[in-house]
């Protein structure tokens, strides 16, 4: 009697298949919004950086200190000769017209020094703000090009393990036409060989993909496990490109290079001015109290004193540092001049690299890509109907390969070469 439901054991086998495929995670499935995301709150080179930031702002703080008041105590008085007192004698009274005399005294600081240490320690925040931009706009390219790298080696198997499905078609079809006496032994030999080629390259392609993922997860400081780790998004191309002024206009609003660079010659000149504030004098006022009889006033007991102390600046004038920050600042307007050059320079070859890519892409869209499936598929027809030889075979497959990899190559090329005019524009222009 034939068995119509399962046996025990394949009922448990059943059970913990599926208990397994609850058990095990999900795969992640990112996308570049997602990746970028977890890149802001994870990548711990930007967060040391965004640490330096703070700590510039709290040098703020320290810049804009008052200089802290000096408290002092003195002693006066002590006898160092005996005392003598009629009927009893001479002995010894060190202390007895001893005084203590307390004191305080307080540095002012002329000439803005304190306002123009509290807006050069500002405008180095600024700097080191706009640094930490910089940082996170080239750490951003290196992980929209991995991205993009993922994007690629995940086509790339696609396509290989395409391709070696449809060979292990084409050598069952060898395979009937050997058997029906079509094909000598040596063909069908040379078929069945060429497969070891798919298989290298489907294996190359899967390190290449899991490659991929690791150099990505390195950058989001992410242990997820390679298999369960994944990026989606769109890989394609725009033919549509703005005008390249209007990138460049872009460029130089929203550039944190050139924006720093033009930070640093106004903090030149706020140094400048307080180098030249810091060779001024300041004044030191004291005040001084003491409880000290008068001679010629027997009721003056107490005395209130003060004093001015006024360093002479006949030899230190803060030459030196006058004479640097002047140098300094045409060294840093040097520096933002050849930081808007560099802007310049950037943009133009990011986007002429787009263009080259665009140009290329176009044609394989349009007609090669198409060309090579329909002359891959017509020769692999006349092959099993009799009418097309091995070596026609073998040369439609390999141009067919040929095609795609290269389409997606170039796609890749393409993603890339917009994530470089991304990078020199500083900001996301090209999705």
């Amino acid at each position: 009697m034939k068995q119509i439901f399962p046996s025990g054991s394949v009922l448990a086998a059943t059970a913990l298949l599926f208990l397994a495929a609850a058990l095990c995670p999900a795969q992640q499935s990112l996308t570049w919004e997602q990746v970028k995301a977890r890149f802001e709150a994870y990548n711990p080179e930007l967060k040391a950086d965004a640490d330096n930031v703070n700590e510039m702002k709290a040098a703020e703080v320290t810049a804009f200190l008052r200089p802290n008041p000096q408290v002092g105590l003195a002693s006066d008085g002590l006898q160092i000769a005996p005392h003598t007192t009629p009927g009893l004698g001479t002995h010894w009274l060190p202390l007895t017209g001893t005084q203590l005399v307390p004191s305080i005294s307080y540095l002012h600081e002329r000439e803005h020094k304190r306002d123009l240490r509290l807006q050069s320690a500002k405008e180095g925040t600024q700097i080191a703000n706009s640094q930490h931009e910089d940082l996170e706009r080239n750490l951003l390219f290196d992980l929209r090009s991995s991205f993009v790298q993922t994007l690629q080696a995940k086509v790339v198997v696609n396509l290989v393990t395409a391709d070696l499905a449809y060979y292990d078609k084409i050598i069952e079809i060898s395979r009937s036409r050997f058997k029906a006496g079509d094909i000598a032994q040596i063909d069908l030999d040379r078929i069945e060989l060429l497969r070891v080629q798919y298989e290298v390259e489907l294996q190359s392609a899967i390190v290449g993909l899991r490659t991929a993922k690791i150099q990505l997860e390195q950058l989001l400081n992410d242990r997820t496990p390679v298999e369960q780790f994944d990026v989606t998004g769109p890989f394609d191309f725009s033919e549509e490109l703005k005008p390249l002024e209007d990138f460049r206009q872009i460029a130089l609003d929203q550039r944190p290079d050139l924006r720093a660079a033009l930070e640093a010659a106004q903090q030149a000149q706020t140094n400048h001015k307080l180098a030249i504030a810091n060779g001024s004098a300041d004044p030191t006022f004291s005040t001084w109290y003491s409880y000290n009889p008068a001679f010629n006033n027997s009721f003056g007991r107490y005395t209130l004193g003060a004093s001015v102390n006024v360093p002479l600046r006949i030899f230190d004038r803060n030459q030196g540092e006058k004479q640097r920050t002047q140098i300094d600042i045409d060294r840093n307007q040097q520096l933002s001049k050849a930081a808007r050059a560099q802007v310049f320079s950037d943009v133009d070859s990011a986007y002429a690299q787009v263009e080259s890519s665009i140009a290329l892409l176009k044609p394989y869209k349009a007609q090669y890509k198409d060309q090579a499936t329909r002359v891959r598929d017509t020769v692999t027809y006349s092959y099993e109907h009799h009418g097309a030889s091995l070596m026609d075979f073998l040369n439609a497959q390999s141009d067919y390969r040929m095609v795609q990899l290269a389409y997606a190559q170039l796609v890749g090329t393409y993603l890339t070469a917009a994530g470089q005019l991304n990078l020199a524009v500083g900001r996301e222009v090209i999705q």
